[in-house]
């Protein structure tokens, strides 16, 4: 048997490093943590200086039983998990479950899974840091008080099976207060002035210095433009400077696969991942842009062989982020040699980014020279200015440009300029004037929202695609395709002394992947907001982040952190529970045309709604109506709400009975009999027609009938199905599995319940 265990996280990491270890060492894989917080009750003794509950999760039993064994047939443990607190945590807790022995357990670590770091790691092995462990404990442990506090002041406060998050409510309000401005936001014209001149050596595009504010400073400027002589009244060339910037960092490699791979936070971290077990990067959870100078030679020695000497430029950069680790390295590939690798798409391309921007941090300026030509009208109060730019030495540029994740897309005007003279007469081919309109601010995309939350010290590495991904799951933000509308806007054009209009048109407002509250997640925001401001306060939620990061240095003890922290919240949450209102969001629309009764927006249990009457106020039973996907209880109409009354529209009949179309708790519908039958997203209740209706239904008979593999006549309830996951059994309401080596289609009624008797029943999924 081998004398050394090594333990990792993931079976991938573990693979790739049993393949640099020798026939003393086994490797397996803790598949992450073993044992967590109780998820019963809070799990966590206030009164006992915080002490939590763990228990080993269900899904590792047999993990914990199986590394339990091979403990005993080995000499030396070696605890090989991530080199971050959520690291640190993991092999704490394998210690604590597999009952080990200090003497003979070790723990190692190190950023890069290669034969060279992983020798050197077990040449190099210490003890469990427990301050890190703690600064994580305190984490989880504050981050379940407060979720197991709160969120029962929301179900009563706000509706049923909400919840909230410390870190991941601050994250939504971001996104609330974004939306805000953009309500508040209105859009004003300006007009834009470019122009065409000829010049002995060719053509200069140029834009006016100024914008005009209306139509009547438009006909001012034409008049004039039409009769100016043009000369060129000055041209200066200077010599500039472009600096590569710094290696990624776990929330700057999220930022750029966004803008030049489109990718998602969390699709960035799993490839990121990937690459890193496989031993082709450095630890992809880090917030410092330092190199080791192992790594600094490595890039140098391939930025002379691939581009030459006159390429390199070696730097070291420092963080500047709070709490920031410069003993860890930024993300880099473990091998600059290796340009690209042999992978799946993901991977190539996120490697690819990786490198690139590793290599541009070690390599030379680019020289370049910008030119900036200023042309005179003689009776214009301003010149028209051309900006032009060579590269004169492409250094980093030849490898990698960074990308802004702020950048609005605006129409850029350089590239390369004629040689012209101070003082030369030129001619305008085209003068053109564009109606433009002031842009709202722009909302969050994951990216720009990690960069902003960065910027305000809330989060470290590892916690900010999980917040981007819950607050997601739980919607309170959602990604919703907005069309855009159609805006109308004037050009005018100016040529050979005519002046034209145009009437032209654009779409605005069109969206992708931007993050927008719901209604529920505006509701939540507000009332945590006003009850809890202290939670949502962007500054004590960095304050707290920095006392995790002054717990992992021992500059603080983790219990007297979560006792200054929890007295007052808690009072605070026993306060708000005995005198706060409910929080509906509740908008009065006005009141029905027909029967005077009013009509008012809210949300309701069952998710945003509107009602038509009050009964407390009336005396009758009010009506309702819930919202469609595309609806807000803050700008809903009038006759918007009105319209959502006109449900369940009868269609017809069909084989004798009613069908109905409708909108229910999810989505719309048409129903006959008791049948119900999704109606496809694009298409709409309120219109679609009786013969479309028996089309979907006959669809679903035709459907339904391709899921059945048996049925018994004895008992029509126990029926054998096709199931997403293959076949099953069901017996009235309930569903059973079925055993890998039967065919479902040979089993008897008997050997059916025999099945169903030796095992509870799996719920189904509803939608959520």
């Amino acid at each position: 048997m081998p004398k050394n265990l090594v333990i990792v996280e993931s079976p991938a990491k573990a693979k790739t490093i049993e393949g640099y270890l020798g026939k003393d060492f086994v490797v397996k894989s803790s598949y992450g943590h073993v044992r967590d917080l109780a998820k019963k009750g809070v799990a966590v003794d206030v009164e006992n200086h915080f002490k939590p509950e763990y228990i080993v999760s269900a899904d590792k039993k047999q993990v914990v039983a199986e590394l339990k064994k091979l403990v005993k047939e080995v000499d030396t443990v070696w605890l090989a998990t991530d080199e971050d607190r959520e690291g640190e945590a993991i092999s704490w807790h394998l210690y604590e479950t597999l009952g080990l022995d200090k003497k003979d357990t070790k723990r190692i670590t190190f950023n890069e899974i290669t034969k060279t770091a992983i020798v050197k790691a077990i040449e190099n092995p210490r003890e469990i840091d427990l301050k890190l462990v703690d600064a994580q404990q305190a984490r989880r442990v504050l981050d379940r008080l407060v979720g197991f506090e709160l969120s029962p002041v929301l179900w009563r406060k706000v509706r049923p099976s909400l919840s909230a998050g410390r870190v991941q409510s601050v994250a939504v309000r971001l996104i609330v207060e974004k939306e805000r401005e953009i309500d508040a936001f209105r859009v004003e014209d300006f007009y834009r002035v470019n122009a065409i001149f000829s010049v002995a050596n060719g053509k200069i595009k140029a834009e006016y210095d100024q914008q005009l504010k209306n139509e009547k400073e438009v006909s001012e400027l034409l008049d004039k433009a039409k009769d100016s002589v043009y000369s060129i009244a000055d041209v200066q060339t200077k010599p500039a400077v472009k600096k590569p910037v710094a290696p990624f960092t776990t929330s700057t490699l999220q930022q750029e696969a966004s803008l030049k791979l489109g990718f998602s936070v969390t699709r960035t971290m799993s490839v990121a991942q990937r690459l890193y077990e496989s031993g082709k990067i450095t630890y992809m959870r880090t917030d410092s842009v330092n190199l080791s100078d192992t790594a600094i030679a490595g890039a140098k020695a391939e930025i002379q062989s691939a581009y030459g000497a006159n390429y390199v430029q070696v730097r070291k950069y420092t963080t500047n982020s709070a709490g920031a680790q410069e003993a860890h390295e930024a993300i880099r590939p473990t091998d600059f040699s290796v340009h690209a690798i042999d992978a799946d798409r993901d991977e190539a391309r996120l490697y690819d980014l990786i490198w690139k921007r590793a290599i541009a941090s070690q390599m030379a300026e680019a020289q370049l020279e910008r030119t900036t030509i200023k042309i005179d009208g003689s009776n214009l109060s301003d010149d028209f200015s051309a900006k032009g730019e060579v590269i004169k030495f492409d250094g980093f540029l030849r490898v990698y440009m960074e990308s802004d994740v702020d950048e609005e897309e605006e129409e850029v005007m350089e590239g390369l300029l004629p040689k012209v003279d101070k003082g030369e007469a030129t001619s305008y081919d085209k003068i053109t004037i564009t109606q433009r309109f002031t842009r709202p601010p722009s909302r969050y995309v994951e990216a720009s929202l990690v960069k902003k939350l960065e910027s305000l010290g809330i989060g470290r590495p590892s916690t900010y695609a999980p917040t981007i991904s819950t607050i997601q799951k739980r919607g309170y933000v959602e990604k919703p395709d907005r069309e855009g509308a159609q805006r109308n806007y004037r050009q005018w054009n100016l040529i050979s002394g005519s002046i034209s209009v145009e009437e032209l048109s654009e779409t605005t407002g069109k969206e992708k992947n931007k993050l927008a509250p719901t209604d529920i997640g505006i509701i939540v925001t507000d009332f945590l907001t006003e009850h809890f401001g202290r939670i949502m306060d962007y500054h004590f939620t960095a304050k707290v982040e920095q006392e995790f990061d002054d717990i992992a240095k021992g500059l603080m003890e983790w219990t007297a952190m979560l006792d200054s922290f929890y007295k007052p919240f808690h009072e605070n949450v026993e306060e708000t529970l005995e005198h706060s209102e409910r929080a509906t969001g509740e908008r009065e629309l006005g009141a029905h045309p027909e029967n005077g009764r009013k009509v008012i927006a809210r949300i309701g249990r069952f998710g945003p709604m509107v009602q038509i009457g009050d009964e407390n106020e009336d005396g009758e039973k009010p009506l309702f109506a819930s919202l469609r996907p595309n609806q807000s209880i803050g700008s809903i109409t009038l006759e918007e709400a009105l319209e959502l009354f006109k449900l369940p529209r009868n269609l017809g009949e069909f084989e004798g009975q009613q069908v109905k179309a409708n909108v229910g708790r999810f989505g719309p519908y048409v129903q006959i009999g008791k049948t119900f039958v999704s109606i496809p997203k694009e298409e709409d209740p309120m219109t679609i027609s009786l013969e479309r209706a028996e089309e979907l239904i006959l669809q679903k008979r035709e459907d339904d009938a391709k899921k059945v593999i048996k049925t018994f006549e004895e008992d029509p309830e126990v029926q054998l199905l096709n199931g997403r996951w293959g076949p099953f059994l069901k017996i009235g309401k309930n569903n059973y599995k079925l055993p890998k080596d039967v065919e479902a289609a040979d089993l008897s009624l008997e050997q059916c319940r025999e099945i169903a008797s030796k095992q509870g029943t799996t719920k189904r999924k509803g939608k959520k």
